[in-house]
């Protein structure tokens, strides 16, 4: 035998020995296990590719959620297969306290794991080895995500295997409180509740951002096993599981024993609450005109929504049966609508709930006339201290009446307004203008509807015009704004584009206007001087209106009914005024004074207007004989550019005004405010109110105007 511990054949040859045949077997193992590794690393790598992307369609599917102007819900449409999923962010939307025991009972290491927990998994294989049975399980929250986004009905091996590959994917893919809330909007609850919001709202009739320990550990038992363990049918298990929750608390030091026990002597609930529905109607057109956005804001105030809801639905059953009521409420300074009331009741058929009554085109009565007076105070031809007269009066075959068939003789324009007089309305729209009304109120915002193939005439003064509750808010807000209106928003989007303001008269005038309404008489048992407001009843009672505003909020009140038929007794000043009054005082905020009266604004006593200001005479009584004249201004010309010199001080140096014709003495007004009297030869000296447009006005003794238009450069 050589040294090598060979052996040597006869012939010489040497023939390997076991070492060598060990090495080879060893090598072709290796070579095996190797290759069998590399295949299974293959088909494993093969299967885990097959898996595809993560399915995060399945997570994207929400309800679409209506929120107001401070994200508070206001309305939760069901997703199209009837389930409630409603997206949440643990960090602001849900009690710490909750999160805290629900990590603690599924999920201990969640921050500190990558998806799988070894240990959870491995204590879970122990128990199900030495009892036959699984005592707990090993799924982490990331887990129990992975199969609620991709939910399988089997419970197996693979399954589970699956489940671990996903929670590494989603690890890999989003952070811990990405993974958290999606676990909290896809949990079972239930039936068709999912997520901590659906379920804590259908349960407990609140938001789960404060909850009780009782209703915590509810919360964080239902998922386990979401069927058996309904409250609304099977409260009897859903507290046995609560209370496992609590003991096990108290077993691993995280609940006070005392706190427990208070928590366990809570009943569960044992119906499901509805979902919220604030503002439907508001809602409703958001979600049909907003697509493909699972939250929708709108501007408005969930608590005022909720009080003037309440003072809606309270008045509607007092006025009787088939009564509706529509409010809106706006912000004076933004446009934004902060509450939008379309019916009493949505769900009630007798009185059309489920119409906006706020969008619904009705007769405005006499809530048009604070505008009239307003376009007369621009034009310079009337002051609230002017005398008018409440006589009898026709306008061709057209002979305007007062409500209590009975008239007032002479009385101030502020009185006649206030007190809502017909006859100096009309005169006083005679001698605006009905078109120059319609176009003005239309270039602010509002859409008047005339009956068909009629042109504005006297009687849209006394509501013979088609006009919603929505616009005739807007106009008054652009009272309070001082001639300037605002469209108004009520729903939020990124890309809101500036909105500009309207024009609807200018800013003395509408001071003027809303000085004047606010001494207006209020309801009985209101405080006087507080709220500027008009008050309107349609022709055959069909319309009860009041609008009114503050120095911040405009509020407008419809009652009537849907249907437009008549309601007899039905007025606007006991029906809807009251209305108006109980919803600012219902806001919790004292009225804002209006604003202080602009530069320029004549306020006097009829006594120191000037002549022609202290009386208004109608148009068909300007009537002249002989060589009598009307007022004509002769420079400047009507549209035509004045270049005005400057001074070293910056100011403009005077232009001069000529007249011809009119009987005296002449009133100059510039932008309808009164800057003296005319001299013999009928010329004066003017002070240009400053570069751009400005209106000159002349008015002579007997009320006689005429009106240039120029712009000073």
């Amino acid at each position: 035998m050589s040294a090598s511990g060979n052996k040597e054949d006869v012939d010489g040859r040497v023939k390997p020995g076991h070492g060598g045949r060990i090495k080879r077997q060893l090598l072709r193992i290796a070579g095996a296990a190797t290759l069998g590794i590399v295949l299974i690393c293959g088909i494993f790598a093969a299967w885990v590719a097959s898996l595809g992307p993560l399915p995060f369609e399945q997570a994207r599917q929400i309800s679409t959620t209506i929120v107001d102007r401070n994200g508070k819900l206001l309305r939760a449409y069901a997703m199209a297969d009837g389930r409630w999923r409603l997206p949440v962010d643990a960090r602001t939307g849900v009690d710490p306290s909750y999160l805290k025991l629900l990590l603690a009972y599924e999920d201990r290491r969640f921050y500190s794991h990558h998806g799988v927990d070894p240990r959870a998994l491995g204590r879970s294989a122990w128990q199900f080895a030495s009892r036959g049975r699984i005592v707990s399980g090993g799924s982490t929250i990331t887990m129990q995500l992975a199969r609620l986004m991709e939910p399988r009905r089997e419970r197996s091996l693979s399954a589970k295997f699956r489940q671990m590959i996903r929670a590494i994917q989603l690890e890999r893919q989003l952070t811990k409180d990405r993974i958290l809330d999606l676990y909290l909007a896809l949990a079972p609850f239930g039936g068709n509740l999912e997520g901590i919001r659906a379920a804590s709202i259908a349960y407990f009739g609140k938001e789960p951002k404060r909850l009780s320990l009782a209703e915590a550990a509810v919360l964080v038992a239902l998922p386990q096993s979401p069927e058996t363990r309904r409250l609304d049918r099977h409260p009897e298990v859903a507290r046995i599981a609560r209370d496992r929750v609590l003991d096990r608390m108290v077993e691993d030091g995280r609940v006070p024993t005392e706190d427990a026990v208070q928590a366990k002597a809570v009943p569960v609930p044992r119906l499901r609450k509805p979902m919220p529905i604030l503002a439907p109607h508001s809602a409703d057109q958001a979600q049909a005109n907003v697509k493909d956005t699972p939250v929708i804001k709108l501007t408005l105030d969930s608590g005022m929504q909720k009080v003037l809801e309440a003072l809606a639905r309270d008045r509607a059953i007092a006025l009787g049966s088939n009564i509706s009521v529509a409010m809106v409420a706006v912000d004076n300074e933004s446009g934004d609508v902060l509450a939008h009331v379309g019916s009493p009741d949505y769900f009630d058929e007798r009185r059309a709930g489920q119409v906006d009554m706020t969008r619904a085109v009705r007769s405005p009565g006499s809530t048009l006339k604070p505008f009239i007076y307003g376009l007369a105070f621009e034009d310079g031809f009337v002051h609230p201290e002017s005398l008018i007269d409440d006589r009898p009066i026709r306008f061709g075959s057209y002979a305007p009446e007062n409500f209590d068939m009975s008239f007032q003789g002479t009385v101030p324009v502020r009185k006649a307004l206030q007190l809502s007089l017909n006859v100096p309305a009309i005169a006083l729209l005679d001698r605006v203008g009905s078109s120059r009304l319609s176009s003005r109120l239309k270039q602010a915002g509002a859409n008047l509807v005339l009956p068909k193939d009629e042109v504005p005439g006297l009687a849209m003064g006394l509501g013979g015009v088609g006009v919603t509750l929505q616009d005739l808010v807007q106009l008054y807000s652009g009272l309070a704004r001082l001639g300037n209106a605002r469209p108004l928003r009520e729903i939020v989007r990124s890309t809101d584009d500036a909105r500009d303001n309207l024009r609807l008269m200018d800013q003395v005038a509408a001071w003027q206007v809303g000085n004047v309404l606010i001494g207006t008489p209020p309801p009985e048992n209101a405080a006087h001087n507080r709220i500027a407001f008009k008050t309107g009843t349609s022709y055959g009672y069909r319309d009860a209106w009041s609008v009114g505003f503050d120095g911040k909020l405009t509020i407008g009140v419809w009652v009537g009914r849907p249907d437009g038929a008549p309601v007899p007794g039905l007025v606007g000043r006991t029906a809807a005024a009251p209305i108006l009054f109980d919803a600012f005082a219902r806001t919790g905020k004292l009225p804002a004074a209006l604003p202080k009266p602009p530069k320029g604004t004549l306020v006097a006593s009829n006594a120191k207007l000037p002549l022609p200001l202290r009386r208004f005479r109608p148009a068909g009584e300007l009537v002249r004989t002989g060589a009598e004249q009307a007022p004509r201004i002769q420079f400047p010309l009507n549209g035509s550019r004045i270049d005005v010199d400057r001074g070293n001080d910056g100011q403009f140096s005077a232009m001069p005004v000529k007249v011809a014709g009119g009987v005296l003495p002449l009133t100059m007004l510039v932008n309808g405010v009164s800057v003296g009297e005319f001299d013999g030869r009928r010329q004066r000296l003017v002070e240009p109110p400053g570069p751009g447009f400005a209106r000159l006005t002349v008015i002579d003794a007997v009320g006689a105007t005429d009106t240039v238009v120029i712009r000073i450069q």
